[in-house]
């Protein structure tokens, strides 16, 4: 778990695990990008990254894992709490301004902690579960489908360079969405009502693509947002299921975009600007409104 870093581009660290996925086309994201000097890793050893002590040795953190989530096929999944020294590291890079790009399946993460919700701006559940005191059935997915991603903010430095949106084939999430602690950047022109969806948790039991007596709460349809954690700047980005997204060009221009924004000293001004108060290791943040 080594680079180089020539201070003239980003420094990246991309972390997967916990969730299935095709490691090497996703990993030529970042091969593809001559931009920016990165390395991969993965957890349990990925964890020791994640302390005050690493706050700027990497410019971007790229989580793209899932913790927190021990599938035992039919049965329902076993949820685990994070390791405490690792709540505790997290949270003290979130303070020292650790720049952070969120991808797709990172909104499952730690389902058991409530500070990974917040800091990501949402839940999506495996089982029916609660985010901000309140209590969600199980969340939804699609196949990999074609839809429209349309640009919310277009001076944003995120989204430059993607016009007014653009078509992508992937899968997407019906889930609850922090919508109070961000700025929401892309929204899908795809109909978020539960009839267009299938359940997560019939998908743990071996029952892919069904819907069988689930129902969930309409969804707004936010592709990603900005927001802040402590003195971070915080990106999520929903797109990014498999090698059709991987090898879409307004998925990569997001992606390249992030990195770079959460990496410059504009984006670290605007963070310690719109700071989010991080109440303790393992509660709930209180955002102080959505930052601007």
């Amino acid at each position: 778990m080594t680079t180089v870093n020539n201070h003239d581009r980003p420094t990246v660290l991309v972390i997967t695990g916990g969730h299935a996925f095709e490691q090497e086309p996703y990993l030529d994201v970042f091969r593809d990008n001559e931009g920016i000097d990165w390395a991969h890793a993965q957890p349990p050893s990925v964890r020791t990254c994640f302390t005050p002590k690493n706050a700027g040795i990497w410019d971007a953190m790229v989580c793209y894992d899932m913790q927190g989530v021990i599938f035992h096929r039919p049965d329902p999944p076993e949820l685990v709490d994070p390791p405490a020294d690792y709540v505790e590291g997290f949270q003290a890079l979130l303070e020292r301004g650790q720049g952070m790009l969120f991808l797709h399946h990172a909104m499952s993460a730690w389902p058991r902690w409530a500070l990974w919700a917040r800091v990501v701006g949402g839940r999506w559940h495996y089982v029916p579960g609660e985010l901000d005191g309140t209590h969600y059935p199980s969340s939804g997915y699609t196949k990999e489908i074609r839809h429209h991603v349309s640009v919310l903010e277009p001076d944003h430095p995120v989204c430059a360079g993607l016009g007014e949106g653009f078509d992508i084939v992937d899968e997407i999430y019906l889930n609850p969405v922090l919508d109070d602690s961000f700025t929401p950047l892309l929204k899908s022109d795809y109909r978020m009502t539960a009839d267009n969806f299938y359940s997560g948790e019939l998908a743990t039991r071996a029952r892919l693509y069904s819907s069988e007596g689930w129902s969930h709460p309409a969804g707004k349809g936010y592709m990603g947002w900005v927001k802040t954690a402590g003195n971070s700047p915080i990106v999520y980005i929903q797109c990014g299921h498999g090698p059709a997204a991987y090898g879409n060009k307004g998925f990569r221009t997001l992606v390249r975009n992030a990195i770079n924004w959460v990496s410059s000293p504009e984006a670290h001004e605007w963070a310690r600007e719109h700071r989010t108060e991080l109440v303790s290791a393992s509660s709930d943040m209180a955002p102080r409104g959505r930052p601007r």
